[in-house]
Protein backbone atom coordinates (compact mmCIF):
# COMPACT_ATOMS: atom_id res chain seq x y z
CA UNK A 1 0.00 0.00 0.00
CA UNK A 2 1.49 3.36 -0.81
CA UNK A 3 0.49 6.25 1.50
CA UNK A 4 2.07 9.85 1.48
CA UNK A 5 0.16 11.62 3.78
CA UNK A 6 -0.65 10.58 7.74
CA UNK A 7 -1.28 12.54 10.96
CA UNK A 8 0.44 11.10 13.90
CA UNK A 9 0.75 12.26 17.53
CA UNK A 10 4.11 12.34 19.50
CA UNK A 11 4.74 12.64 22.42
CA UNK A 12 8.34 12.76 24.63
CA UNK A 13 8.88 11.48 27.42
CA UNK A 14 8.15 12.96 31.18
CA UNK A 15 11.63 13.64 32.96
CA UNK A 16 11.88 11.37 36.55
CA UNK A 17 11.51 12.84 39.31
CA UNK A 18 13.86 14.06 41.75
CA UNK A 19 14.98 12.34 44.99
CA UNK A 20 14.24 12.91 48.49
CA UNK A 21 16.72 11.14 50.72
CA UNK A 22 19.20 11.50 53.52
CA UNK A 23 22.09 9.16 54.07
CA UNK A 24 21.85 6.86 57.12
CA UNK A 25 24.66 4.82 58.01
CA UNK A 26 25.54 2.82 61.05
CA UNK A 27 27.83 5.61 62.79
CA UNK A 28 26.62 8.25 60.93
CA UNK A 29 22.75 9.59 61.94
CA UNK A 30 23.08 12.78 60.38
CA UNK A 31 24.97 12.39 57.04
CA UNK A 32 23.38 14.94 55.27
CA UNK A 33 21.16 14.72 51.99
CA UNK A 34 21.37 12.31 49.55
CA UNK A 35 18.97 12.27 47.03
CA UNK A 36 19.77 11.88 43.41
CA UNK A 37 18.55 13.95 40.25
CA UNK A 38 15.83 12.25 37.64
CA UNK A 39 16.85 11.36 34.27
CA UNK A 40 15.87 12.97 31.71
CA UNK A 41 12.87 11.83 29.50
CA UNK A 42 13.68 10.45 25.85
CA UNK A 43 13.01 12.43 22.91
CA UNK A 44 11.30 11.69 19.31
CA UNK A 45 13.19 12.34 16.45
CA UNK A 46 12.04 11.75 12.81
CA UNK A 47 14.62 10.54 10.13
CA UNK A 48 14.40 10.18 6.31
CA UNK A 49 16.15 6.72 5.71
CA UNK A 50 16.91 5.49 2.05
CA UNK A 51 15.31 2.58 1.18
CA UNK A 52 11.79 3.88 3.31
CA UNK A 53 9.64 4.66 0.08
CA UNK A 54 6.37 4.95 1.59
CA UNK A 55 4.14 6.37 4.80
CA UNK A 56 2.17 3.26 5.21
CA UNK A 57 3.53 1.55 8.49
CA UNK A 58 2.51 5.22 10.00
CA UNK A 59 -1.06 4.81 8.75
CA UNK A 60 -1.21 2.25 11.33
CA UNK A 61 0.31 3.43 14.02
CA UNK A 62 -0.64 7.22 15.22
CA UNK A 63 0.72 7.91 18.93
CA UNK A 64 4.83 7.91 19.00
CA UNK A 65 6.01 7.76 22.37
CA UNK A 66 9.45 8.02 23.77
CA UNK A 67 10.24 6.19 27.23
CA UNK A 68 10.20 8.45 30.53
CA UNK A 69 13.15 9.57 32.39
CA UNK A 70 13.83 7.01 35.86
CA UNK A 71 13.09 8.79 39.04
CA UNK A 72 16.24 9.73 41.11
CA UNK A 73 17.36 7.19 44.12
CA UNK A 74 19.11 7.81 47.11
CA UNK A 75 23.12 7.59 47.77
CA UNK A 76 23.06 10.47 45.15
CA UNK A 77 21.64 8.09 42.07
CA UNK A 78 20.82 9.79 39.26
CA UNK A 79 18.04 8.31 37.13
CA UNK A 80 18.81 6.92 33.57
CA UNK A 81 17.55 9.00 30.63
CA UNK A 82 14.61 7.75 28.70
CA UNK A 83 15.03 6.05 25.22
CA UNK A 84 14.63 8.38 22.49
CA UNK A 85 12.18 7.33 19.60
CA UNK A 86 12.96 7.59 15.90
CA UNK A 87 10.62 7.38 13.69
CA UNK A 88 11.88 6.42 9.75
CA UNK A 89 10.27 8.21 6.71
CA UNK A 90 11.10 8.12 2.79
CA UNK A 91 13.82 11.80 1.55
CA UNK A 92 11.15 14.30 0.19
CA UNK A 93 8.65 14.01 3.43
CA UNK A 94 7.99 17.42 4.49
CA UNK A 95 6.95 17.58 8.56
CA UNK A 96 4.12 19.82 9.45
CA UNK A 97 2.95 20.83 12.66
CA UNK A 98 -0.98 20.21 12.78
CA UNK A 99 -1.90 22.77 15.02
CA UNK A 100 -0.14 26.03 13.26
CA UNK A 101 0.19 24.89 9.89
CA UNK A 102 3.77 25.50 9.08
CA UNK A 103 6.89 23.37 7.82
CA UNK A 104 9.02 21.96 10.63
CA UNK A 105 11.35 20.48 8.30
CA UNK A 106 11.80 19.02 4.52
CA UNK A 107 13.38 16.06 5.21
CA UNK A 108 14.76 15.92 1.24
CA UNK A 109 18.50 14.02 1.72
CA UNK A 110 18.66 10.53 2.87
CA UNK A 111 19.91 10.77 6.97
CA UNK A 112 18.12 14.33 7.79
CA UNK A 113 16.41 14.24 11.32
CA UNK A 114 14.70 16.78 13.32
CA UNK A 115 13.49 16.25 16.57
CA UNK A 116 9.69 16.93 16.57
CA UNK A 117 9.16 16.28 20.74
CA UNK A 118 11.66 16.79 23.51
CA UNK A 119 11.54 15.01 26.28
CA UNK A 120 11.10 16.63 29.83
CA UNK A 121 13.95 17.54 32.31
CA UNK A 122 14.75 15.70 35.06
CA UNK A 123 13.77 16.81 38.52
CA UNK A 124 16.62 17.65 40.94
CA UNK A 125 16.99 16.12 44.09
CA UNK A 126 17.36 17.32 47.32
CA UNK A 127 21.10 17.43 47.43
CA UNK A 128 20.82 19.93 45.17
CA UNK A 129 19.60 22.64 47.84
CA UNK A 130 21.74 21.51 50.34
CA UNK A 131 23.73 25.46 51.92
CA UNK A 132 25.30 26.48 54.41
CA UNK A 133 22.20 27.53 55.85
CA UNK A 134 20.38 24.43 54.82
CA UNK A 135 21.86 21.26 55.85
CA UNK A 136 18.98 19.02 55.53
CA UNK A 137 17.14 20.48 52.85
CA UNK A 138 13.57 18.93 51.63
CA UNK A 139 12.96 19.88 48.65
CA UNK A 140 13.24 18.13 45.49
CA UNK A 141 11.81 18.88 42.36
CA UNK A 142 9.14 16.74 39.82
CA UNK A 143 10.58 15.96 36.36
CA UNK A 144 8.92 18.26 33.30
CA UNK A 145 6.48 16.42 30.97
CA UNK A 146 7.35 15.97 27.53
CA UNK A 147 6.47 17.74 24.65
CA UNK A 148 3.20 16.90 22.82
CA UNK A 149 2.34 17.68 19.19
CA UNK A 150 0.47 15.93 16.53
CA UNK A 151 2.20 16.39 13.08
CA UNK A 152 0.99 16.12 9.18
CA UNK A 153 3.90 13.96 7.18
CA UNK A 154 3.31 14.58 3.79
CA UNK A 155 5.70 12.79 1.34
CA UNK A 156 6.54 14.33 -2.06
CA UNK A 157 8.35 11.94 -3.73
CA UNK A 158 12.36 12.91 -5.12
CA UNK A 159 13.04 11.73 -8.64
CA UNK A 160 15.12 12.64 -11.28
CA UNK A 161 12.91 12.49 -13.92
CA UNK A 162 8.92 12.73 -13.99
CA UNK A 163 6.28 11.38 -16.82
CA UNK A 164 3.47 13.22 -17.03
CA UNK A 165 0.33 12.86 -19.12
CA UNK A 166 -3.05 12.40 -19.65
CA UNK A 167 -4.31 8.96 -18.14
CA UNK A 168 -3.60 5.90 -21.10
CA UNK A 169 -0.70 7.63 -22.39
CA UNK A 170 1.54 5.14 -21.95
CA UNK A 171 3.40 6.34 -18.97
CA UNK A 172 3.01 3.23 -17.06
CA UNK A 173 4.54 0.64 -20.14
CA UNK A 174 7.50 2.96 -20.61
CA UNK A 175 8.24 2.74 -16.79
CA UNK A 176 8.49 -0.89 -17.04
CA UNK A 177 10.66 -0.44 -20.36
CA UNK A 178 12.87 1.80 -19.10
CA UNK A 179 13.30 0.66 -15.49
CA UNK A 180 12.87 -2.91 -13.63
CA UNK A 181 9.60 -1.56 -12.17
CA UNK A 182 6.47 -3.80 -12.77
CA UNK A 183 3.41 -0.80 -12.21
CA UNK A 184 -0.25 -1.88 -13.08
CA UNK A 185 -0.89 -1.54 -16.95
CA UNK A 186 -4.56 -2.25 -18.33
CA UNK A 187 -5.99 -0.53 -21.37
CA UNK A 188 -8.25 2.00 -19.55
CA UNK A 189 -7.75 4.59 -17.81
CA UNK A 190 -6.38 5.83 -14.29
CA UNK A 191 -4.95 2.02 -13.87
CA UNK A 192 -2.20 4.02 -12.04
CA UNK A 193 -3.35 5.53 -8.80
CA UNK A 194 0.28 6.22 -7.00
CA UNK A 195 3.25 7.70 -8.16
CA UNK A 196 5.57 4.65 -9.07
CA UNK A 197 9.07 4.98 -8.82
CA UNK A 198 11.49 2.88 -10.84
CA UNK A 199 15.67 3.11 -11.43
CA UNK A 200 17.11 3.53 -14.96
CA UNK A 201 20.43 1.84 -15.43
CA UNK A 202 21.84 4.08 -18.13
CA UNK A 203 25.89 2.39 -17.73
CA UNK A 204 27.32 0.43 -15.66
CA UNK A 205 28.10 3.31 -12.84
CA UNK A 206 25.25 5.81 -13.89
CA UNK A 207 20.96 5.87 -13.33
CA UNK A 208 18.68 7.90 -12.69
CA UNK A 209 15.18 7.94 -11.10
CA UNK A 210 12.34 7.69 -12.84
CA UNK A 211 8.14 8.42 -11.30
CA UNK A 212 5.55 7.60 -13.32
CA UNK A 213 3.03 10.44 -12.47
CA UNK A 214 -0.65 9.31 -12.39
CA UNK A 215 -2.42 10.72 -14.74
CA UNK A 216 -3.71 14.64 -14.52
CA UNK A 217 -6.96 15.75 -15.85
CA UNK A 218 -8.76 18.98 -16.45
CA UNK A 219 -8.97 20.65 -13.17
CA UNK A 220 -6.10 18.68 -11.63
CA UNK A 221 -4.84 21.79 -10.11
CA UNK A 222 -7.98 22.84 -7.94
CA UNK A 223 -8.09 19.13 -6.85
CA UNK A 224 -10.53 17.67 -9.51
CA UNK A 225 -9.88 13.82 -9.70
CA UNK A 226 -6.76 13.64 -6.37
CA UNK A 227 -5.13 16.42 -8.62
CA UNK A 228 -3.52 17.85 -5.26
CA UNK A 229 -2.33 14.42 -4.58
CA UNK A 230 -0.61 14.30 -7.64
CA UNK A 231 0.84 17.40 -8.50
CA UNK A 232 2.82 17.66 -5.48
CA UNK A 233 4.97 14.86 -6.50
CA UNK A 234 5.59 16.42 -9.53
CA UNK A 235 7.41 19.60 -7.52
CA UNK A 236 10.92 17.77 -7.22
CA UNK A 237 11.10 16.04 -10.42
CA UNK A 238 14.67 17.67 -11.99
CA UNK A 239 13.43 17.09 -15.60
CA UNK A 240 9.73 16.52 -17.06
CA UNK A 241 8.60 13.87 -19.74
CA UNK A 242 5.47 14.76 -20.85
CA UNK A 243 3.77 11.95 -22.93
CA UNK A 244 1.65 12.47 -25.66
CA UNK A 245 -0.41 9.41 -26.92
CA UNK A 246 -0.43 9.47 -30.78
CA UNK A 247 -3.95 8.07 -31.56
CA UNK A 248 -5.72 8.55 -27.68
CA UNK A 249 -8.42 5.75 -27.07
CA UNK A 250 -10.89 8.54 -25.81
CA UNK A 251 -10.40 9.69 -29.60
CA UNK A 252 -9.18 13.27 -28.04
CA UNK A 253 -6.97 15.71 -30.08
CA UNK A 254 -3.35 14.84 -28.95
CA UNK A 255 -1.99 18.73 -29.42
CA UNK A 256 -5.27 19.86 -26.83
CA UNK A 257 -4.31 16.80 -24.63
CA UNK A 258 -0.83 17.95 -24.06
CA UNK A 259 -1.97 21.72 -23.70
CA UNK A 260 -4.38 20.95 -21.64
CA UNK A 261 -1.57 18.83 -19.52
CA UNK A 262 0.85 21.89 -19.09
CA UNK A 263 -2.47 24.36 -18.39
CA UNK A 264 -3.09 22.01 -15.32
CA UNK A 265 0.87 22.10 -14.12
CA UNK A 266 1.21 25.99 -14.89
CA UNK A 267 -1.99 26.41 -12.93
CA UNK A 268 -0.77 24.51 -10.05
CA UNK A 269 3.30 25.82 -9.93
CA UNK A 270 4.19 28.39 -12.63
CA UNK A 271 7.79 27.67 -11.31
CA UNK A 272 6.92 24.17 -13.53
CA UNK A 273 7.40 26.43 -16.73
CA UNK A 274 11.14 26.82 -16.52
CA UNK A 275 11.72 23.01 -16.01
CA UNK A 276 13.38 21.15 -18.22
CA UNK A 277 10.78 19.32 -20.87
CA UNK A 278 11.08 16.67 -23.46
CA UNK A 279 7.80 16.29 -25.53
CA UNK A 280 7.42 12.77 -26.20
CA UNK A 281 4.79 10.98 -28.60
CA UNK A 282 4.19 7.31 -27.30
CA UNK A 283 2.87 4.76 -29.54
CA UNK A 284 4.82 6.03 -32.81
CA UNK A 285 4.52 2.49 -34.23
CA UNK A 286 0.52 3.56 -35.36
CA UNK A 287 0.02 5.14 -38.59
CA UNK A 288 -1.67 8.45 -37.74
CA UNK A 289 1.87 8.82 -35.28
CA UNK A 290 3.53 10.67 -37.76
CA UNK A 291 1.03 13.62 -38.99
CA UNK A 292 0.54 13.87 -35.22
CA UNK A 293 4.11 14.25 -33.97
CA UNK A 294 4.28 16.88 -36.51
CA UNK A 295 1.33 18.87 -35.37
CA UNK A 296 2.51 18.93 -31.84
CA UNK A 297 6.19 20.19 -32.94
CA UNK A 298 4.22 23.23 -34.36
CA UNK A 299 2.37 24.08 -31.48
CA UNK A 300 5.16 23.22 -28.72
CA UNK A 301 7.49 25.10 -30.73
CA UNK A 302 10.21 22.45 -30.17
CA UNK A 303 11.21 18.79 -31.58
CA UNK A 304 8.93 16.15 -30.87
CA UNK A 305 10.82 12.39 -30.02
CA UNK A 306 8.88 9.67 -31.14
CA UNK A 307 8.87 6.36 -29.15
CA UNK A 308 7.14 2.71 -29.11
CA UNK A 309 7.10 1.07 -25.75
CA UNK A 310 6.18 -2.12 -27.80
CA UNK A 311 9.08 -2.38 -30.29
CA UNK A 312 11.17 -0.51 -28.41
CA UNK A 313 11.99 2.58 -30.91
CA UNK A 314 13.52 5.80 -29.54
CA UNK A 315 14.22 4.37 -26.10
CA UNK A 316 17.91 4.98 -26.16
CA UNK A 317 17.44 8.12 -27.65
CA UNK A 318 15.08 9.28 -24.71
CA UNK A 319 17.34 8.00 -22.15
CA UNK A 320 20.39 9.99 -23.18
CA UNK A 321 18.42 12.97 -23.83
CA UNK A 322 17.72 12.92 -20.02
CA UNK A 323 20.89 12.00 -18.82
CA UNK A 324 22.26 15.21 -21.00
CA UNK A 325 19.77 17.26 -19.42
CA UNK A 326 20.66 15.93 -16.08
CA UNK A 327 24.26 16.32 -16.76
CA UNK A 328 23.75 20.12 -17.53
CA UNK A 329 21.92 20.33 -14.16
CA UNK A 330 24.88 18.71 -12.37
CA UNK A 331 26.99 20.93 -13.66
CA UNK A 332 25.16 24.06 -13.42
CA UNK A 333 24.92 23.66 -9.57
CA UNK A 334 28.57 22.24 -9.10
CA UNK A 335 29.55 25.95 -10.81
CA UNK A 336 26.71 27.68 -8.31
CA UNK A 337 28.10 26.12 -5.53
CA UNK A 338 31.84 27.03 -6.59
CA UNK A 339 31.33 30.48 -6.84
CA UNK A 340 29.74 30.56 -3.73
CA UNK A 341 32.62 28.59 -1.96
CA UNK A 342 34.62 31.58 -3.55
CA UNK A 343 32.82 34.56 -2.98
CA UNK A 344 32.43 32.94 0.62
CA UNK A 345 36.24 32.64 1.32
CA UNK A 346 36.64 36.02 0.20
CA UNK A 347 34.53 37.81 3.31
Amino acid sequence: MFVDRVEIEVLGGDGGNGCMSFRREKYIPRGGPDGGNGGNGGSVFIEAREGVDSLAPLAHQKHWRATRGVHGQGSNRDGKRGEDRTILVPPGTLIIDAAGKFVLRDLNVPGDSVCVAAGGRGGRGNTNFKSSTNQAPRKHTEGSPGENRRLILELKMIADVGLVGKPNAGKSTLLSRMSRAKPEIADYPFTTRHPNLGIVQVTLDRTFVLADIPGLIEGAHLGVGLGHDFLKHVERCGVLVHLVESTPVDETDPVDNWKGTRHELLEYDEELANRPEILVMSKSELPDAEVQMRRLSEAAGKPVLPISAVTGAGLKELTWAIVAILDEQKSRDAGKSLSGGVSGSRQ
